[in-house]
């Protein structure tokens, strides 16, 4: 098992950029009854740095190891969904409803389905059907099941994430641990999303919604390691 140390000695330096332009983000605190493409562009910035932190390590890496791949893949489509949201109010918060289903398909995918642990399957299940049933009274039209799927996507996704921390035998890893605080962080972004959208206003919610999908972001992300005597991915950090 690697030490955290180690983690942010090794990775901390090449997440310097990711961690300002999260700052400028929340520093200049656009506002969003005004959408521009320069606002979605500093609310994408963080993103582009992600991109820019796994093309860093290499296309020999990329090229070798499909998870860093879809992970790349599905912060593409984050960062679309991001821009469209920035648009929600002009009719296009169902197209970044679709990026980033898009996305947690690509991270389900990254994640593989090994091991199974059908108990966390069944927790995050829960969890996703409770979700459902108390949006479904504020739900109208196309969103009824639009939502219905998304949180069925998101749950699938936290579910492949989770699954992978074995808490037993010193199997788990520091980015075992990484990738579950992200899925349950998205799962938490993304629900207050739908509360505050169709139910109620939600205190803070804009503060909520992109401190925790910035921090899953950054947790979600693959980095490579070096293991004596052989190289090995890890799906987060």
């Amino acid at each position: 098992m690697v030490s955290p140390v180690t983690v942010v000695k090794s990775e901390g330096p090449k997440l310097v950029p990711f961690f300002k332009s999260t700052c400028v983000y929340f520093v200049l605190w656009l506002p969003t009854s005004a959408p521009s493409w320069f606002s979605a562009l500093i609310k994408c910035l963080p993103i582009f740095c992600l991109w820019v932190f796994l093309l860093a390590h290499g296309i020999g890496f990329l090229g070798s190891h499909a998870s860093a791949r879809k992970i790349l893949a599905g912060l593409i489509f984050s960062a679309l969904g991001d821009a469209f949201l920035i648009w929600q109010e002009q009719g296009y918060f169902s197209h970044g409803l679709l990026m980033f289903a898009i996305t947690h398909i690509l991270y389900s995918s990254a994640f593989g389905m090994q091991p199974l642990n059908l108990g966390a399957g069944l927790v995050i299940g829960g969890v996703s059907g409770v979700s459902y049933a108390l949006l479904y009274p504020y739900l109208s039209g196309p969103f009824t099941y639009l939502v219905g799927v998304y949180i069925g996507l998101i749950g699938f996704m936290a579910w492949r994430a989770i699954a992978g921390v074995r808490l037993t035998n010193d199997l788990w890893t520091w980015t075992q641990l990484s990738a579950c605080l992200g899925a349950v962080l998205f799962m938490v972004s993304d629900l207050t999303i739908a509360v505050n959208k169709f139910c109620f206003p939600v205190p803070h919610s804009r503060a909520i919604i992109m401190a925790t999908y910035y921090a899953a972001a950054d947790a979600d992300r693959p980095v490579r390691r070096r293991v004596p005597g052989r190289r090995r991915l890890s799906k987060a950090g």
